[in-house]
């Protein structure tokens, strides 16, 4: 199993989803986050407002998934949330040791 998380730019969050649903993820964590990169001490233009880059506003999104899934959910999020602009995000994946369904019990695999 893996456990990934994507930080990217708050108005590609309902592609993301979308695009992630269509290829079978089930469920998954959104936060509101804050942050910067690379591009310290620039400005970036986010709806029509110039912002100092030292915080941005993000999107963080967690998903746990078989390994069989991870790459194609990272392929597909690295896809759709491309603007090919500096500060599109980063992708993260973690081998996840174990996950259990609180309601039913079920482990691994099949609680997810």
């Amino acid at each position: 199993m893996k456990f990934i998380i994507a930080v990217i730019k708050p108005f590609k969050l309902d592609e993301v989803r979308e695009a992630l649903g269509a290829i079978g993820v089930a469920g998954m964590t959104v936060t509101e986050v804050k942050g910067f990169g690379r591009q310290k001490g620039q400005t970036e233009i986010y709806r029509g407002a110039e912002y100092s880059t030292n915080m941005l506003p993000k999107v963080k999104i967690e998903v746990a998934a078989s390994d069989d899934l991870a790459d194609q959910i990272v392929e597909t999020i690295q896809q759709t949330a491309s603007t090919e602009a500096i500060g599109d995000g980063k992708v993260f994946v973690f081998d996840l040791g174990s996950a259990t369904r609180i309601r039913t019990g079920e482990t691994g695999d099949t609680a997810l």
